[in-house]
């Protein structure tokens, strides 16, 4: 299993339309990713998209960072723009060599 984990902070008098829209994009997504935001500090979002393989997972993330995405649309809302949404993907740290 790997993720494609994205990472941004919402400017904070524009959280009412992303979460009005997040709610909207996340029921079209599915049960792939979760958002999260910081507790300590507000306005302060990750997407963790879950994918099988490498491959998918950088194709997850290149379609998040595409401009047809539908998830573009959280760009406008971002503090600092689409310049400061960071997307890593990450694999898991130890396998079993069972």
């Amino acid at each position: 299993m790997f993720i494609c984990f994205a990472e941004y902070r919402i400017r904070p008098e524009c959280r009412e339309q992303y979460e009005q829209e997040t709610e909207r994009l996340m029921k079209e997504t599915g049960e792939g990713m979760r958002l999260y935001e910081g507790t300590d500090q507000p306005c302060l979002f990750v997407e963790v998209w879950s994918a099988s393989c490498a491959e998918e997972a950088e194709r997850i993330k290149k379609e998040r960072r595409s401009e047809r995405s539908s998830w573009a649309v959280l760009s406008q809302w971002i503090d600092g723009g689409e310049a400061k949404l960071h997307i890593w993907t990450f694999k898991p740290a130890h396998v079993s060599s069972s």
